[in-house]
């Protein structure tokens, strides 16, 4: 301690100093974690955009195999119809 200043000045820039430290040193943790919350997104972020795709990639492929089954579906009852249709004529011209 000084002697030449008086106490509640010493004390006054004490506190002052450490305040000025505490400030720096929050700063400095809010950078810190900043920077790793940036480092954990960039990890986790390609497996999301992945999965996306994957499940996007999943839908589609499920919509082109229940479509292609309608589609069988609605051929196959067309030919039923059709022979139906030609067996209804070959009747009706014998006659």
């Amino acid at each position: 301690m000084d002697d030449e200043k008086p106490v509640l000045e010493q004390t006054t820039d004490a506190m002052s100093s450490a305040a000025e430290a505490t400030k720096e040193a929050a700063k400095t943790a809010v950078k810190k974690v900043r920077k790793a919350a940036k480092r954990v997104a960039k990890k986790v972020t390609p497996k999301k955009k992945a999965a996306k795709k994957s499940k996007t990639a999943k839908k589609a492929k499920k919509a082109k195999k229940s479509s292609a089954k309608k589609s069988a579906k609605k051929s196959a009852k067309k030919a039923v119809k059709k022979t139906a249709k030609k067996k209804k004529k070959a009747k009706k011209s014998k006659r």
